[in-house]
């Protein structure tokens, strides 16, 4: 994968995810389906925060990701706002499209460090990882807006 493989799936995966999250409004930041899930706007945030804690994982620590998960939460959870996750998640997209488009070729094909997440995996990996997690989350928050009487966008459209 090169970088304008990268540029084009990171660009494609912020498109999809603002087009399926855009009829929420910030009168749905606390709506969640039952009390044990997380509201839309903590969910939006986590998906900031996923894409911060892969590229900093693959490119920045040395020892690899940080396993802090409860720290991660909290952090989640200090975001009260769609307008605020919307900006993190910006922020967490421009963050990673700089610090992958900084890469060597070399360096993307470097094997992550050992251990339980993506270990031994090629770094640039983690654009895939991203993608697919976003997804997951982008396809959730879609019935999130439908619970609250919204029609989210076709993403791909």
């Amino acid at each position: 994968m090169d970088h304008a493989d990268i540029q084009r799936l990171l660009d494609e995966s912020q498109i999809f995810l603002d087009r399926s999250t855009a009829a929420l409004t910030e009168a749905d930041s606390g709506f969640a389906p039952t009390p044990d899930t997380m509201p839309a706007v903590q969910i939006l945030a986590h998906i900031a925060q996923a894409i911060d804690w892969l590229v900093d994982g693959a490119f920045v620590r040395e020892d690899g990701f940080c396993t802090d998960f409860e720290s991660h939460m909290a952090l989640v959870r200090t975001c009260k706002s769609l307008d605020e996750a919307r900006e993190r998640v910006r922020a967490a997209y421009d963050g990673a499209r700089a610090t992958l488009r900084e890469q060597s070729a070399e360096r993307l094909a470097s094997p992550l460090p050992e251990g339980p997440i993506m270990g031994g995996e090629p770094r640039v990996h983690v654009v895939e990882a991203i993608v697919d997690h976003t997804a997951h989350h982008r396809g959730a928050l879609g019935v999130y807006a439908r619970l609250c009487g919204r029609a989210p966008a076709m993403p791909y459209a």
